[in-house]
């Protein structure tokens, strides 16, 4: 990237190592035109631009005459002051710890993601047992669900009512600002809630349909029998007639017991009704199937997505599944941007990646005894990587898939110090077991349930981990 002479534009230097060039390269020269710079790159001597410190960059940096601004790798860490002294006039920063984060960086968006967040399903939270519940859980489980991205707040009455608390408990949630479905066969619970608020009734089939008409509001029209769409055309004629609004629910099953018939159900009645509003309850997947329910949710809403069904109801009940609504949330997201764009929905939406990471980088055997050898203090240094635990100082570079091994041989006697490392080591053999990019003094990547970790550099003057001098 040659300078141009007479340009008005802000000259950036980039620092970075010989293995990560071309890719900054890469990055930079659709970077620069759109964000308005001229960029330029310093490759300085060293294989990992990671293992940088600014000591060492202080002395090994050349910043060219009419340098406005030096980019720093991300995880360059320490003390800038050396740097900001070797640059002169030109202010110093810090870029994103991966690379291709420099877009955002530089407040330009990702041209795949422009516009990305839109969505056109509708999320009902449903409430179990909601008549078992004090009028305080009942709303702070709607809040924490509003919180997550419900748009609709379900309540799950029990059989053998009617729940006679069922117009308070609509009202409270009215009061509140949530909108509100109540799901229940039994007339005097619906009309008390139709009377509250509530706006949406689940479900209406045969036995129940004729009063459909007196409750002025919207219905779930369902088959009469599970695992067909018996009744289900005599129900939508009769609620055209009557001129009640509805959405279907074909009633999706549980694995082994119909699932991929009723899959085609959903597609059945699509053809049957190619305009009609459509709705999926998702629990009978994700409450009973072994498996952790955001991929569930995620391919559900991808088929919701493609059929235009535009309403899904899900519980949170299970263990397992206690994050649904949030995951929901974010996969209507993906799935509108991917079915409306036309785009695979992948290396989009990395919150939805929560047990494995996107991308595990390495540093590599090389890449990992040369810091090693450049290390002149005794603080140690914690990477993982290949089934490997690595710890190294300016004394011992020591291995072991084992953390305990490791920690023995590291033979270290004060207590604080101790346990950090032992949480180090905990993190780091997580990352190993689960294929994670570990980094010391930052929490493992999580998706959307990632906590905030603050760094033993911050809580302590004197970090183990401080920046290498060499």
């Amino acid at each position: 990237m040659a300078h141009e002479v007479g340009s008005d534009r802000p000259r950036l230097l980039f620092v970075t190592g010989r293995l990560a060039e071309f890719a900054v390269r890469q990055v930079l020269d659709d970077l620069a035109p759109r964000a308005g710079f001229i960029a330029e790159v310093a490759v300085l001597p060293i294989s990992v631009a990671a293992l940088m410190t600014p000591k060492w960059v202080a002395r090994n940096l050349v910043v060219p005459p009419g340098i406005e601004r030096v980019i720093l790798p991300g995880l360059c860490r320490g003390d800038l002051s050396a740097v900001i002294e070797k640059a002169g006039t030109a202010s110093v920063e810090r870029g994103p710890e991966d690379i291709r984060d420099l877009p955002r960086h530089f407040g330009q968006t990702d041209t795949r993601l422009e516009g990305y967040g839109g969505f056109d399903i509708e999320i009902l939270a449903e409430i179990n047992h909601a008549p078992q519940l004090t009028r305080d859980a009942l709303l702070a489980m709607a809040r924490r669900f509003a919180d997550e991205g419900a748009d609709r707040i379900d309540l799950g009455c029990d059989p053998g009512g009617p729940w006679t608390g069922v117009g308070e408990a609509v009202a409270a949630l009215r009061a509140e600002g949530h909108r509100v479905s109540v799901d229940s066969f039994d007339p005097e619970e619906v009309a008390a809630a139709v009377a509250a608020g509530a706006d949406l009734v689940l479900s209406v089939n045969g036995s129940n349909r004729e009063l459909a008409a007196g409750w002025g509001v919207e219905v779930v029209a369902m088959p009469d029998r599970p695992g067909t769409l018996d009744g289900l055309d005599e129900t939508v004629a009769f609620l055209e007639r009557q001129g009640v609004p509805f959405r279907i629910d074909p009633i999706l099953e549980p694995i082994g017991f119909g699932f991929a018939a009723s899959l085609g159900r959903y597609l059945e009645v699509r053809r049957l009704y190619p305009n009609a509003a459509m709705m999926m309850g998702i629990g009978n997947l994700t409450e009973l199937t072994d498996a952790d329910s955001a991929a569930v949710n995620t391919l559900l809403a991808g088929f919701c997505q493609e059929l235009s069904v535009g309403s899904v109801l899900t519980t949170a009940v299970i263990n397992w599944a206690r994050s649904s609504v949030r995951e929901l949330d974010l996969a209507r997201r993906l799935v509108y941007h991917s079915v409306t764009r036309r785009m695979l929905p992948k290396h989009v939406e990395p919150r939805l990646v929560a047990l494995r990471d996107p991308k595990v980088p390495r540093f590599g055997p090389e890449a990992l005894a040369e810091l090693a050898r450049r290390i002149k203090d005794p603080n140690w240094r914690i990477f993982a990587e290949d089934g490997m635990i690595y710890a190294m100082n300016n004394i011992k570079f020591l291995s072991d898939i084992d953390p305990f091994v490791l920690f023995d041989r590291m033979e270290v006697t004060d207590p604080s110090h101790a346990f950090y490392l032992g949480y180090e080591l905990m993190k780091a053999k997580t990352a190993l077991t689960l294929n994670k990019a570990y980094r010391q003094d930052q929490s493992l990547d999580w998706g959307f349930l990632t906590e905030p970790e603050v760094s033993h550099r911050k809580r302590k003057t004197v970090s183990p981990a401080s920046e290498a001098s060499s």
